[in-house]
C-alpha cells in the first residue's frame, strides 16, 4: 500500500515556521550572551530539527543547508569558535536563506512550480571559511571517514539504548540511529538484549523488544553523542558513561543472548537527565510525521493566497482539547434530556422541558467559548519577527535602538494575529526612522545614545490593545498641519485639535519627510497600517508630546469570527452595531438639535456637539424615522472621534456569527459583513469607520 506523505510533509514544513524563530531568537540573543550554553544548545537543535526533517521528506537541498549551517553551530557549541558579532551576521544571513528553502519548499508542495530557490553557494563558501578558522574544529566527518582509527584526542563511551516496546509506531528505526551513532567514530564492541523478546506466539511484529549496548571511541563530545537520540521519547531508557581514555574493552560477539536485566538498567537520574534533555529540544520525528493532537488542518486556501510563513495549523494543548470534550458531553446530556421530554411530552413537564432547553443553550455557550479558545493564539508568534528587523534597520540608519517585548503572552483569534504583521511592521520602521533621533543628536537632548521602542500587548474590556511607543523626538505638529493645509486636508483657519492634526497622516500619499529614503518618505505605508486595521474592526489612537515621544495604540477585536452586537431597526430592517464601538443610546429633544449653514446637523450631548448621522440617508433605506425626537440616536466612537448615528429603534443585545460580504456578494462601503438572526432573517453588521466615510464623502459632496 501506498502512503500519501503529503499531509506529513506540509505538517513539518508548518512546523518548521516556529523552528526558523527559535533559530533566529536565539541567535539575536546570543549577542548578549555569548556563552550561554543552554542558549547554544537550542539553536543547533532548532537547526537540527529542520535538518532531519528535510532528510527525512525529500526536502535535499533543505538538507544539505542546514547540514552546513549546524557543523558551524556545532563547533560553537563546543566552544571552539565565539558569538562575535560577524559570525552572528553570517548566521542571520544563513538563516534568511534556509527560509527561502523552505518558502521554495512549500511552494512545491502546494503546487506553485514556478518557485526559485534562493542562492546558496556564497553563503555556503562563507561557512566554510569560518570552518577553517584558526581554533575551529574540522569540519564534521562523513560516516566513511569517521569510521577511521581514532586520534589521540578520542574518548571512549558506553551507550545504552532501551526504546519503548510502541518505538515502531512512530516511524523510527533503532538500526537508523545506531548507524548514526557509529558514524562519530570507530565502534569497539555492540551487544544486543533478547531477554524481553515474548514467546513467538505472543509476539507482535509491531512492538520493540530489543535493547542495545554500544561501546565506541570517538572525538565527539557526550553532548554530541546525546543529540543523536533527541527525539526519541521520554519512554526510552538510555545510559551515558565516559570510560578512561586507556581502558580498553574485550571485542564482545556482535550479539549475546542477554546482557543482564535490572543490573544494566540506567539509574533513575541517568533516566531523567535524558528526559530533560530531549524534552528542551523540538517535536521529534512523530512529531513531524503527522500533526500533533488537537491540530486541525486549515482548509480552503490556495496557496497563492496564503503566505508561505504562515502556519497551516493551530498548536492546541491538550488542557483545551479536554476541556472541550467534557463541555461536548454535557451537551450530548442535555439533547437526551430535551429528546426524553419531547418524545414524552405532556403540559405537566412544560417546565422539564424548559430546563432542558435553558441547559442546551448555557451548554452551547459554552462549547462555542471553548471552540473559540482552540484559535486563540499567543501575539508572541508575530512579535518574535521584530527583534531581528530591529537590529537590522537599526544598524543601517547608524543608529542605536533597544526593542522592548511585553505581554507575548496575550491570546488573539489566530487570523488576527496573522494581519496584524504587517501594520506593526510598519509602525516599528518608521518609529526607527522618524522617531528616534540619531545618537548625537540625543545625546544634545539630554537623552540615552541607545534609544527604545517598546512593543506591548494586554486585554482591557473585551478587546485586545497593541502598543508601539518610544521614546524618541515625536511627531512634529506644526510640520502635519503645514502639510495638511498645503494638501488642502484642512483650513489654515480650522481649529483642529493635535489629536485630528496627528491622524492626518493616515491619509493616503501623506508625508512630511524632506528626503525619500529605502524606509520610508513616499506617503506609501500610514494610510494601509490603518486600512488593515480598520479591516479587523479594529482602530488606530496616536499620543505624542514633542521631544519625549509617540505611542500608537490599535484596539483589535478578540476573533474576527464572533461578535457581540446591539441589534436595531432602520426602515424596517435589522442591522447590527458592533458592541465596542458603542458609547451610549438617548432620544435627543429638540432643543439639543442644530442645524449647521454649511449642511448638516449636530447634536448636543451634555455640552459636547456632535455630527449627527442619518443612517437611512447614508444607507439609502426608504419609510425610516426622521423625526429624530421620535428615533433614538446611537452615539459610535472611533479613532477618538464620536458621531450620534440616528435609528428607528433598538431591539436588544445579541452574538452573532460574522459571514464574509465581499465574498458571497460584494464590497459595500459601511458594512462590514452579515449574520443570520435567530428567526432566519439576514441582518447587516455596520462598520462605524465606513459610516464616517460615507458622511465625509457627503459633506464634501455638498460643499462643492
Amino acid at each position: 500500500m501506498q502512503i500519501d506523505l503529503t499531509p506529513f510533509r506540509r505538517a513539518f514544513l508548518d512546523e518548521c515556521v516556529e523552528h526558523i524563530a527559535a533559530l533566529e531568537d536565539g541567535l539575536l540573543r546570543l549577542e548578549t550572551a555569548p556563552g550561554d550554553a543552554e542558549l547554544l544548545g537550542s539553536v543547533f537543535r532548532a537547526a537540527h530539527s529542520i535538518k532531519g526533517g528535510a532528510g527525512s521528506f525529500g526536502f535535499e537541498p533543505v538538507a544539505h543547508f542546514t547540514h552546513s549551517l549546524e557543523n558551524l553551530l556545532d563547533r560553537m557549541r563546543t566552544g571552539a569558535l565565539g558569538a562575535e558579532r560577524a559570525l552572528v551576521d553570517l548566521l542571520l544571513r544563513a538563516t534568511d536563506v534556509l527560509k527561502g528553502l523552505l518558502e521554495c519548499a512549500r511552494a512545491h508542495e502546494y503546487g506553485q512550480t514556478d518557485a526559485a530557490a534562493p542562492e546558496t553557494a556564497a553563503i555556503e563558501a562563507e561557512l566554510a571559511r569560518w570552518m577553517e578558522q584558526p581554533g575551529a574544529d574540522a569540519p564534521a566527518a562523513s560516516p566513511a571517514s569517521a569510521s577511521a582509527a581514532p586520534s589521540a584526542a578520542t574518548q571512549r563511551y558506553t551507550v545504552e539504548f532501551a526504546p519503548a516496546t510502541g518505538f515502531f509506531s512512530t516511524g523510527a528505526d533503532p538500526l537508523l540511529l545506531l548507524e548514526e551513532l557509529a558514524s562519530l567514530g570507530e565502534r569497539e564492541a555492540l551487544e544486543v538484549d533478547f531477554s524481553e523478546l515474548p514467546h513467538w506466539e505472543q509476539l507482535d511484529p509491531e512492538c520493540c523488544y530489543l535493547s542495545w549496548r554500544i561501546q565506541l571511541q570517538s572525538a565527539a563530545t557526550l553532548s554530541a553523542l546525546r543529540d543523536v537520540f533527541m527525539f526519541v521519547g521520554d519512554e526510552a531508557r538510555l545510559r551515558f558513561e565516559t570510560l578512561a581514555s586507556a581502558e580498553r574493552a574485550p571485542q564482545a560477539a556482535p550479539a549475546r543472548e542477554s546482557v543482564g536485566a535490572a543490573a544494566e538498567r540506567p539509574s533513575a537520574e541517568a533516566s531523567s537527565a535524558v528526559r530533560a534533555n530531549a524534552a528542551s529540544g523540538a517535536p521529534g520525528e512523530a512529531g513531524r510525521a503527522a500533526p500533533a493532537a488537537g491540530e486541525p488542518r486549515s482548509s480552503g486556501r490556495s496557496a497563492a493566497s496564503r503566505s508561505s510563513s504562515e502556519s497551516a495549523s493551530i498548536r492546541v494543548s491538550v488542557e483545551k482539547v479536554d476541556q472541550l470534550i467534557n463541555v461536548i458531553g454535557e451537551l450530548v446530556i442535555s439533547q437526551s434530556m430535551v429528546a426524553d421530554v419531547v418524545s414524552n411530552f405532556s403540559p405537566e413537564r412544560l417546565a422539564q422541558l424548559r430546563e432542558a432547553v435553558l441547559a442546551v443553550e448555557r451548554n452551547t455557550r459554552d462549547l462555542q467559548e471553548r471552540v473559540m479558545a482552540v484559535r486563540m493564539v499567543p501575539i508572541g508568534s508575530i512579535f518574535s519577527r521584530y527583534p531581528r528587523m530591529v537590529r537590522d534597520l537599526s544598524a543601517q540608519l547608524g543608529k542605536e535602538v533597544r526593542l522592548e517585548l511585553e505581554g507575548e503572552e496575550t491570546e488573539l483569534d489566530k487570523g488576527v494575529v496573522e494581519k496584524i504583521g504587517d501594520p506593526l511592521t510598519h509602525l516599528i520602521r518608521n518609529s526607527l526612522d522618524h522617531g528616534i533621533e540619531p545618537p548625537a543628536a540625543r545625546e544634545a537632548a539630554g537623552k540615552p545614545r541607545e534609544g527604545v521602542v517598546r512593543l506591548r500587548a494586554f486585554t482591557e474590556g473585551g478587546s485586545v490593545f497593541v502598543e508601539i511607543q518610544d521614546d524618541g523626538a515625536g511627531l512634529d505638529t506644526a510640520r502635519i498641519r503645514a502639510k495638511g493645509v498645503e494638501k488642502g486636508l484642512l483650513r489654515a483657519d480650522d481649529s483642529w485639535s493635535d489629536e485630528q492634526i496627528h491622524q492626518l497622516i493616515f491619509q493616503p500619499a501623506f508625508s512630511t519627510a524632506a528626503t525619500v529614503s529605502d524606509v520610508s518618505g513616499r506617503g506609501v505605508g500610514m494610510d494601509v497600517v490603518k486600512k488593515n486595521v480598520e479591516s479587523l474592526g479594529g482602530s488606530v489612537v496616536i499620543e505624542s508630546q514633542r521631544g519625549v515621544g509617540a505611542r500608537f495604540r490599535i484596539k483589535l477585536p478578540l476573533t474576527l469570527a464572533i461578535l457581540d452586537g446591539l441589534t436595531l431597526s432602520i426602515g424596517g430592517q435589522l442591522f447590527v452595531l458592533p458592541l465596542l464601538s458603542i458609547v451610549e443610546s438617548f432620544r435627543p429633544k429638540r432643543a439639543a438639535l442644530k442645524s449647521l449653514l454649511a449642511g448638516g446637523e449636530v447634536v448636543l450631548v451634555r455640552d459636547e456637539t456632535l455630527p449627527l448621522l442619518r443612517a437611512h440617508a447614508l444607507l439609502g433605506i426608504p419609510d425610516a424615522q426622521t423625526d429624530p425626537t421620535r428615533a433614538l440616536t446611537v452615539v459610535v466612537e472611533n479613532d477618538g472621534r464620536r458621531v450620534a448615528l440616528l435609528v428607528d429603534e433598538l431591539c436588544g443585545q445579541s452574538q452573532v456569527v460574522i459571514k464574509n460580504l465581499d465574498a458571497n456578494f460584494r464590497r459595500v462601503e459601511g458594512v462590514m459583513g452579515a449574520t443570520i438572526m435567530g428567526d432566519g432573517r439576514v441582518a447587516l453588521i455596520l462598520d462605524v469607520p465606513g459610516l464616517m466615510r460615507l458622511s465625509s464623502g457627503r459633506s464634501a459632496a455638498l460643499a462643492l
